[in-house]
């Protein structure tokens, strides 16, 4: 009890207690004292006030042009989007009508058949047929490469992404299986075709596609799936698939449409003439 009592007694400590006596006995605590000191006080708190005053003011005047700066940004970006698809759907027209002129002048030049086969090899005419679906997707835990771009990682997919190079290698592999045309993500491969990486994206004729991918092939289904997963490149897919967590899949397909290559445009190569025999 006596503890208590004590604490109830003496709840602030003697050292405490001491030294807040001897502030006030120096004049150190409390509030200002000299009529200089609080005019100072007063001043500094009246310039505090005037400081957050003026910041409130201009804020508020600052809102309305930020956010009719904002709208009228919004707007421009609407109308330069607007501006650029309809001039994506000029481009698609005027590749459309040089690709039908192309298909002329080739009847004119060797007749229908040819014209047909070569537009069906180069990738100008749409095309359908038996073939495969060969489905390429990330791992489902898929991380950065230690540079922080996954797609320009050295050796396997170790990040678990799938990179340019791995697309390159599935498509060549399925071409040196027997397909007789290429797309992906709806895309149509020609002689000219480029699959590249641009940051995380993989670009096939400069154009982003996003996983998963996929591969579709004309030609003999059973017999171009059978060779190209016993191909080095089938072989190299499925390496990845078991070291590194790449999803893949590949299915033959009875009907395979696929689209005509949205540009194909001769600019060196000519018919050449037949010579007969004398």
């Amino acid at each position: 009890m006596s503890l208590l009592t004590n604490v109830m007694d003496h709840s602030l400590d003697d050292g405490y207690a001491e030294a807040a006596a001897r502030k006030e006995a120096e004049g150190a605590g409390g509030m200002p004292r000299t009529v200089r000191a609080k005019l100072g006080l007063a001043a500094g708190l009246v310039l505090a006030a005037l400081v957050v005053t003026v910041g409130a003011a201009q804020a508020r005047i600052a809102a309305p042009t930020v956010a009719k700066e904002r709208q009228e940004l919004i707007d421009r970006i609407q109308r330069e989007t607007a501006a650029a698809d309809k001039l994506e759907g000029t481009v698609d027209k005027l590749r459309a009508d040089v690709s039908a002129r192309q298909r002329e002048a080739l009847k004119k030049d060797g007749g229908a058949d040819r014209a047909d086969l070569v537009g069906l090899l180069s990738g100008a005419v749409a095309v359908q047929g038996p073939g495969v679906k060969l489905v390429v997707d990330d791992a489902k835990e898929a991380t950065s490469g230690g540079n922080g771009n996954p797609r320009e990682t050295s050796g396997f997919s170790d990040t678990g992404r799938v990179r340019d190079r791995d697309m390159q290698r599935v498509v060549n592999g399925l071409w040196e299986s027997g397909a007789e045309a290429v797309a992906v993500n709806g895309q149509r491969l020609t002689a000219l075709s480029a699959i590249r990486a641009a940051g995380d994206a993989i670009l096939v004729d400069n154009r982003p596609l996003v996983p998963p991918y996929t591969v579709l092939a004309v030609g003999d289904g059973e017999r171009l799936s059978t060779r190209f997963q016993n191909s080095a490149d089938g072989l190299y897919l499925n390496a990845l698939q078991e070291n590194y967590g790449i999803r893949t899949s590949i299915s033959t397909e009875g009907d395979v449409r696929l689209p005509a290559a949205p540009s194909v445009i001769v600019r060196t190569a000519q018919p050449s003439a037949e010579k007969g025999t004398s």
